[in-house]
């Protein structure tokens, strides 16, 4: 007998959503191109939720959600399909957040990425980054660049992630992968043991904390290619977030090795496409050339825009300039573009809802 939330998820898979939301005093919610529709069903009490997501948790499960008060892990069923979950605690009662996970690894065809970043995939050591905000395709990304190494490249490749979302079946590399919490206690304990392991590459999910980013450093520096990600919304900022992660003492050090090991930073949002049927992924893409390097160690981070802007015919771009290609490309929807959109006033002559303009202004004033 399935699942009773199984008909929840199979709704929201089948009308196209990418998360389903579980909240006490609401309908299950789901995920639309961007903005979250209820389900037409009753308000949902704690006790309901409880019992809905209890019923596809182990015991093991139960007992770390008991007692931390919060779970990550991935549920799978026939039925569905695969899911990475979130359930949580909260005032009203228990929560839980279901992301749909497609049942075949996306090409880099499939996700409209520029040629650049099969580039990127051919170096043998360094730290890659691909950063954003939560929601906004990190992992699938670079699960796309996995599969790529994969089919293409003979490595021993590990990835620590949390949890496990999209399964990959060894090709022409080894692909071992951990969960957090269920293979290795924690992202630091597992990158100590893929140092061990003779591996290629190595993706640590987040790089959350200065130990595991001091590890990824050390990884990156031994001649290990690493993919990592970070919640953060720009190459600069991605850069200021490693930095500042490094006490006082180690901060020369940390732009040492960014001078010297970091090869790019890849930086996506999610924009609704033109016809609002689905979100194209929009990137800003920093790779590390000279000019950057030293203005990493210089510490003159601000003045790396420039040099992206300047550097376009190397693959490099700056998000508004992305999002500006979409547009005129008609790629994604200009409203939302304009939203997202650093400079505005390279927008507005685009905006089909002119209520956005006032808003925005007052919004800045």
């Amino acid at each position: 007998m399935s699942a009773r939330i199984n008909a929840f998820l199979k709704l929201g898979r089948q009308q196209g959503g990418s998360d389903i939301h579980f909240a006490v005093g609401s309908p299950p919610l789901v995920r639309l191109h961007g903005d979250l529709s209820p389900i037409k069903y009753r308000d949902l009490s704690d006790n309901e939720i409880s019992d809905l997501l209890r019923e596809i948790l182990n015991p093991v499960q139960i007992e770390q959600f008991d007692s931390r008060q919060d779970l990550d892990f991935s549920y799978e069923d026939e039925e569905v399909g695969r899911f990475r979950v979130n359930m949580f605690h909260k005032v009203t009662g228990i929560g839980a957040s279901f992301r749909a996970i497609a049942p075949k690894i996306p090409s880099f065809e499939d996700l409209g990425l520029p040629p650049v970043i099969e580039k990127f995939l051919h170096a043998t050591q360094g730290l890659i980054l691909v950063t954003g905000a939560t929601g906004t395709g990190k992992s699938t990304t670079l699960a796309a660049m996995i599969d790529w190494l994969n089919r293409n490249r003979r490595f021993n490749i590990i990835t620590l992630e949390d949890p496990i979302e999209y399964v990959h079946k060894s090709k022409q590399s080894l692909v071992i992968q951990r969960s957090v919490g269920m293979h290795v206690e924690s992202f630091i304990e597992g990158l100590r043991s893929a140092l061990r392991e003779d591996p290629d590459i190595i993706l640590v999910g987040e790089l959350r904390d200065t130990e595991t980013i001091s590890m990824a450093m050390t990884a990156a520096e031994t001649g290990h290619l690493v993919l990592g990600t970070l919640h953060t919304t720009s190459a600069v900022k991605s850069l200021d977030r490693i930095i500042d992660a490094m006490p006082t003492e180690q901060k020369t050090l940390a732009k040492s090795f960014l001078a010297q090991h970091l090869n790019a930073v890849i930086s996506q949002k999610l924009i609704r496409s033109a016809d609002g049927r689905h979100r194209n992924a929009v990137l800003e893409i920093m790779i590390n050339n000279p000019a950057i390097s030293n203005l990493i160690v210089t510490n003159k981070l601000f003045q790396i825009p420039s040099i992206m802007q300047t550097s376009r015919d190397s693959g490099m771009q700056l998000l508004d300039h992305a999002l500006l290609e979409a547009v005129k490309n008609k790629e994604v929807d200009p409203d939302d573009a304009y939203l997202h959109a650093a400079d505005k006033k390279l927008f507005q002559r685009f905006v089909a809802n002119p209520d956005l303009l006032p808003q925005v202004n007052l919004a800045i004033t």
